[in-house]
C-alpha cells in the first residue's frame, strides 16, 4: 500500500493509503476505516462491531443505530450480513462522510446519516433501534481517545434509543492510555445491566461490550459464518470470542 492523500478535516488529520483493491482512512497512526473490494473482515474492531449486533435475543435486528461512522467499515458487513436492516449513523465530521463516499463506496450502503454532534442528536432523540453501537473516539496528535466517560446521564440516553429487547454495544480502545476508560466503562455497564458480554479478536487492541436484558452467546454467531465466502472472511469471524463479564 502507498499513501496517496493527506486530508486535514476540522476534527482529524487523515492520511489515505491505497493499494489495488484496498483503501484505509488512517488516524493518528491507526487504521480509522477500511475497505476491501473482495472481502468483509479486518480482524481487528468493526469485526466485533459487526457480531455485538448480531446477539440480541429475538434473532437478527431490523434497525441499528451507530454512534460514529468513518468509512462505514462495519456496516459494509452488516449489510452483508442484513441486507435488509435499516442503518442509521451520526458523525460529527462531515469531510470524512465525503472522503467515504469518493474513496470507499459509502453511498451503496444506503445509511441515513446524520451529521451533526452524537451526544446533542441522543439527548433530542424519540426513536428506538434494535442495535445502538457507541463507537465514539476523536483523534489527539498521538491516539484516539473518547471525548467523554459514560456517564449516568449518557447511558439513559443510549438505553432510552434501545428498542425493548435490544442491545447496547460499546466499542473501547484498550492498552496503555485507555485503561481509565475501559474500567469505568465496565463497570457502569455491570451496575446498569442483567448481562454483559465482551467481545474481542487476538488482533484487535479493542473490545466491544454488548449489554442488555439478554445477550446471546458466541454460539449465534456460527448462524453466519457460511455467509462469508471467502476463505479469510470465515477466519476471521471464526476468531471473534464472546464471553461474559463479571
Amino acid at each position: 500500500m502507498r499513501r496517496t492523500e493527506v486530508v486535514h478535516t476540522k476534527y482529524q488529520s487523515l492520511e489515505i493509503w491505497k493499494s489495488n483493491v484496498v483503501t484505509e482512512f488512517r488516524v493518528a497512526g491507526a487504521t480509522h476505516a477500511a475497505f476491501h473490494q473482495k472481502r468483509f473482515l479486518t480482524g481487528l474492531a468493526w469485526d466485533l462491531i459487526a457480531a455485538a449486533a448480531l446477539l440480541r435475543k429475538d434473532g437478527p435486528p431490523r434497525s441499528i443505530l451507530m454512534l460514529g461512522l468513518a468509512g462505514g467499515t462495519a456496516y459494509r458487513i452488516l449489510q452483508h450480513l442484513l441486507p435488509n436492516c435499516q442503518f442509521t449513523a451520526i458523525d460529527i465530521d462531515h469531510e470524512i462522510i465525503d472522503l467515504a463516499r469518493k474513496h470507499m463506496n459509502l453511498d451503496e450502503l444506503k445509511i441515513k446519516i446524520h451529521t451533526t454532534d452524537a451526544y446533542s442528536w441522543l439527548a433530542k432523540n424519540q426513536q428506538e433501534f434494535d442495535v445502538v453501537v457507541d463507537d465514539i473516539y476523536l483523534a489527539g496528535k498521538t491516539d484516539v481517545f473518547r471525548p467523554q466517560l459514560l456517564s449516568l446521564e449518557l447511558l439513559g440516553n443510549l438505553r432510552r434509543a434501545v428498542s425493548p429487547g435490544g442491545v447496547l454495544a460499546v466499542n473501547l480502545v484498550t492498552g496503555a492510555g485507555h485503561r481509565k476508560m475501559q474500567s469505568a466503562t465496565r463497570k457502569i455497564l455491570r451496575e446498569s445491566f442483567p448481562t454483559v458480554r465482551c467481545l474481542r479478536t487476538p488482533d484487535a487492541l479493542n473490545e466491544v461490550l454488548v449489554a442488555g436484558e439478554f445477550i446471546a452467546t458466541q454460539r449465534e454467531l456460527k448462524h453466519y459464518t457460511e455467509k462469508f465466502t471467502n476463505w479469510r472472511d470465515r477466519v476471521f469471524w471464526e476468531r471473534i470470542t464472546a464471553r461474559g463479564i463479571s
